[in-house]
């Protein structure tokens, strides 16, 4: 603990002096002239405009699959158009369109029926909700072995990998959430920060890779920090809806095993036959990257999921594309993107209750929407091809940019950046979701967390320089810290599993967050209309610049 504070005595440090340069009046890099004409399309009064509509009653909370999100996608669609992009997708009649179809399934687990049974010899143990949580888009009915498979990570650039010499083809495996030594800073897996191992979903389709039939996931039980469930659950809101909000996935998901959370008596339970109690295996593991992966003698579970209701629908990934004025480097791609979608309503004796998402995400669509205007109003055009992207059905796991990461409209292999907006509209506060987690630091007003910067130093020097001409507080706090999974928590994820280059701009929690009351009357518009041009400095030094960032696969503590 006393090194965490220290790391974080640094930070704030470093924090501390760029507000000192900027308050002792620092002239401000002046912006370059031929990009002067669509900086200074971007107003406040336009971004107030914008999303006073997209987070309005009228849309109902923008729910995934219901009309007021069709409405939101409308709408930018309009825009894009509006703006003079050329639609970025093609319909299945390879006529162009602003729409990337998204085929989602909507599904109610039934917690009353879904369970799990351990049997270990001739002796049965069973559960279900809340020691069994999660859902599957299929109905499952198994029988299986059960493995012990440490944290379910393969990581050949680190040197660790937990299904060394284990069989698990045919078996359901367990699995410690998170990664080893998270709290070391010296630590090969990003120090105290997540990596892309860190993920349940990375952990899954690792061990769907190895033959397993299904995926059981316990908190580490040496965890410093809430684990995933105990911290949804701090959140209340959206977490705690009645009834709770339908499961949504993609038909076609490269990942095609189920995941459950399991509590951790039910994760002691299960390792009855490792030899070690669960916190000494983590710590075998910790101690020296040494996994402790095993079979686990004379144990098999059983798992049953069905769903109450299933059914199937279409949304949408908005796309438009500005085409790069080089042709040689026009081929290349820069993706801006956000999401449109919410959390929806319901209806009660009182009347609708909305979920209005402004701060999450109508600040991020209306910021794309912004850059699009402004980029094709500026006479002068990129080198590269900017893709503007709103995506759908961020609320429900990330599935619009899952699917389109699995269905590219451009080469990934030559997508050279992304920008990513997700909350850029507030200031950060404590709430529910960070009290006790992080620190945060007195005055928020101007200051902006960059998330991923981990993974491309050089992206992150890209975007420091392009804010000597914006004077925001920048802040990398979230990519040190593993409490609250904030990494692999919006669109720019399922793109860093690709190897792009992304970033995600944001501006941190507060207490409104997935709560009725996040309203566009709360949105510190100056600071998003900073944030906005920031991006658009930063997105043409990777739309022209000759050496586009590289991408770190494995970055390593300090």
């Amino acid at each position: 603990m006393a090194m965490r504070k220290a790391v974080w005595g640094v930070a704030l440090g470093m924090v501390a002096l760029s507000a000192a340069a900027h308050a002792e009046g620092v002239k401000p890099t002046p912006v370059p002239t031929l990009q002067k004409p669509g900086f200074d399309q971007i107003r406040e009064a336009d971004l107030r405009a914008d999303l006073t509509f997209l987070a309005s009653d009228a849309l109902l909370g923008r729910m995934s699959l219901q009309p007021g999100d069709d409405a939101a996608v409308q709408w930018i669609a309009a825009e894009f158009a509006k703006a003079g992009l050329q639609p970025g997708a093609t319909d299945a009649k390879g006529a162009p369109s602003w729409y990337q179809i998204v085929p989602l399934v909507e599904y109610r687990p039934n917690p009353a029926a879904n369970g799990l049974t351990l049997r270990i010899g001739a002796a049965e143990q069973s559960w279900k909700a809340p020691d069994v949580l999660g859902g599957y888009r299929d109905d499952v009915d198994l029988t299986a072995p059960l493995v012990f498979a440490g944290y379910g990570i393969t990581a050949p650039g680190v040197g660790y990998d937990d299904y060394k010499g284990l069989d698990v083809r045919g078996k359901v495996v367990l699995v410690f959430e998170h990664e080893p030594q998270e709290n070391d800073p010296a630590s090969r897996f990003n120090g105290t920060g997540n990596t892309r191992h860190a993920t349940n979903r990375v952990k899954a389709l690792n061990a769907q890779a190895h033959g397993a039939l299904a995926v059981l996931v316990v908190a580490e039980p040496n965890r410093k920090h809430p684990s995933n469930l105990e911290r949804v659950n701090r959140i209340g809101g959206s977490a705690r809806r009645v009834p709770p909000l339908p499961g949504q996935a993609l038909p076609d998901d490269e990942l095609r095993i189920p995941v459950l959370t399991v509590s951790d008596a039910v994760g002691a339970a299960l390792l009855a036959k490792a030899g070690m109690t669960p916190q000494a295996l983590q710590s075998a593991i910790d101690t020296g990257l040494a996994p402790q992966s095993r079979a686990l003698a004379e144990t098999s579970v059983a798992l049953h999921l069905e769903n109450t209701s299933r059914t199937r629908g279409v949304s949408a990934n908005v796309v438009g594309l500005l085409p790069g004025s080089d042709p040689a480097l026009a081929p290349e791609t820069v993706i801006i993107s956000a999401h449109h979608d919410h959390d929806g309503s319901t209806t009660g004796n009182g009347g609708p209750e909305i979920w209005h998402g402004a701060d999450d995400n109508g600040s991020g669509t209306v910021g794309v929407v912004a850059l699009a205007r402004a980029f094709m109003a500026n006479p002068v055009k990129p080198k590269r091809s900017i893709l503007f992207t709103v995506f759908a059905a961020e609320e429900r796991g990330l599935l619009g940019s899952y699917y389109m990461a699995m269905h590219p409209l451009r080469p990934l292999a030559t997508t050279r950046a992304m920008i990513n907006f997700d909350m850029i509209g507030r200031n950060e506060e404590a709430s529910d979701q960070t009290t006790g987690l992080i620190e945060i630091p007195k005055d928020t007003t101007n200051r902006l967390n960059l998330i991923g910067a981990t993974y491309s130093p050089d992206f992150n020097r890209a975007v420091q320089a392009a804010n000597r001409s914006i004077g925001l507080d920048l802040d990398d706090r979230f990519d040190h810290e593993n409490a609250l999974n904030v990494f692999f928590r919006s669109d720019q994820f399922p793109f860093v599993l690709k190897d792009v280059p992304a970033m995600w701009f944001n501006t941190g929690f507060h207490p409104d967050y997935h709560h009725t009351t996040d309203t566009a009357d709360r949105i510190n518009y100056p600071k998003m209309t900073k944030i906005v041009k920031l991006a658009y400095l930063s997105a043409w030094r990777f739309a022209s610049e000759a050496a586009p960032p590289a991408f770190v696969p494995d970055p390593a503590g300090h």
